[in-house]
């Protein structure tokens, strides 16, 4: 199955087109027509399948048939990771950690990072790439890059904040 992307869509979506570049690349490069069936997911849970009414490859059109929603996660997995010298690790770190499931991803720059300067732009066109690929419906969120210190301070908190709303209930 091949998997496409558009995050404006939603349940209430009946059709909506693909943007130039994607639609190019179904009527140009995967030789798509009118009446195929495309899959499309708009990266928080839902699947949508799809048919194609208008196919151009300036603006491919497509109608919704029906709609799945995935079960959203039992746990949700934070990964915060400095990135590596070379940075084609990294790129295959995050689209491993896509595949799997991870959540979010957050990178960090600690006191002997050799990286202190990571390409957002690029690190979120490989995770959504690898999402299509391994036909995750979920989208992974991409932090910017935050300092070990600063991590830890949001992560402590967040903990902080937590017990006291657990204790709060726990007294109810």
């Amino acid at each position: 199955m091949q998997l496409f992307y558009n995050p404006d869509i939603d349940e209430t979506t009946k059709s909506f087109s693909f943007d130039k570049e994607e639609s190019k690349h179904i009527i140009k490069v995967l030789r798509k027509k009118d009446s195929d069936i495309l899959h499309v997911t708009n990266g928080s849970g839902l699947l949508f399948e799809t048919e194609i009414t208008l196919a151009s490859d300036n603006k491919c059109i497509v109608e919704v048939l029906s709609i799945k929603k995935s079960p959203e996660p039992k746990f949700r997995l934070h990964l915060a990771v400095a990135p590596t010298k070379m940075n084609d690790r990294f790129e295959w770190f995050l689209e491993k950690a896509t595949e799997i499931g991870i959540q979010e991803i957050t990178p960090i720059i600690c006191d002997r990072s050799e990286r202190k300067v990571i390409n957002l732009e690029r690190f979120e066109k490989i995770i959504l790439s690898a999402m299509k690929q391994s036909n995750e419906t979920f989208l992974p969120k991409l932090n910017d890059a935050v300092s070990f210190k600063e991590f830890i301070k949001q992560k402590i908190k967040v903990c902080n904040s937590s017990r006291i709303v657990r204790k709060q209930t726990k007294d109810l």
